[in-house]
This record gives C-alpha cells, sequence and structure tokens, in this order.
C-alpha cells in the first residue's frame, strides 16, 4: 500500500526562498516535496495537462477518466492528491464535479525551483 501524504495545509501556492538562493530548512523542503510528489505520477501529469489545456478551464472527472483511459475512482484518486497538494481545486455542479487546475500554485512552484524559470 502506498504511503499517503502527510497532512499539512498546501491550500496556497507554496511561498519560500528558491531552492537555488541557499540552504533551506525543513519545513519549505517539506511543502515543495509534497508538491512535487504529488505530481510524481504519470496518470497525474496526464490530469494536469488535459486540465491547463482545456479551453474552458475546467473538466469533469468522467470527461478526464475517458482521456487518459482510467476508471472514474482512480481519476478521483489521482484528483484528490492534487488537490491535497493545492494544484487543483474541484466544484460540484449537479452530479458532476469540475475541476480546474491551479495555474499560480503551479507557477509558484516553477519559481522556487527555478527563479529563472518562466520568464
Amino acid at each position: 500500500m502506498p504511503k499517503a501524504l502527510p497532512v499539512i495545509d498546501m491550500s496556497a501556492p507554496v511561498c519560500c526562498t528558491p531552492v537555488a538562493a541557499g540552504p533551506i530548512d525543513d519545513a519549505a523542503a517539506l511543502a515543495i516535496a509534497l508538491r512535487l510528489k504529488a505530481i510524481a505520477d504519470p496518470a497525474r501529469v496526464k490530469l494536469l495537462s488535459l486540465l491547463l489545456t482545456d479551453p474552458t478551464g475546467a473538466r469533469n472527472t468522467g470527461e478526464l477518466a475517458e482521456a487518459v483511459d482510467l476508471a472514474e475512482s482512480t481519476v478521483s484518486h489521482h484528483l484528490g492528491q492534487l488537490k491535497k497538494a493545492g494544484l487543483v481545486e474541484s466544484e460540484r455542479r449537479g452530479m458532476n464535479t469540475y475541476h480546474r487546475a491551479l495555474r499560480d500554485a503551479l507557477s509558484a512552484l516553477c519559481l522556487v525551483l527555478d527563479p529563472n524559470c518562466c520568464r
């Protein structure tokens, strides 16, 4: 059984000194590592790609499951991990749940890893 992510508040984008600026403290290292762990899965990378490139900005679980050829329950699990990491948000609309990637959180993670990235 895979290890669960530790429970810490990751609802806000990661915000700390870039790792290249010098040694970082344990709390900052954990915050970064948990977010990276959440996206260190090919299915989750594909899901993020689908969410980031969707013209409407949000897709429901069924659409995502069909696009990545996985069961809806598996996609829900992956989305839950991305949500815990603060990289995706979900909204219930009737019988469906729609998900969207949080671009600010992903950008912040990129900038923490390399402040010259994305410029």
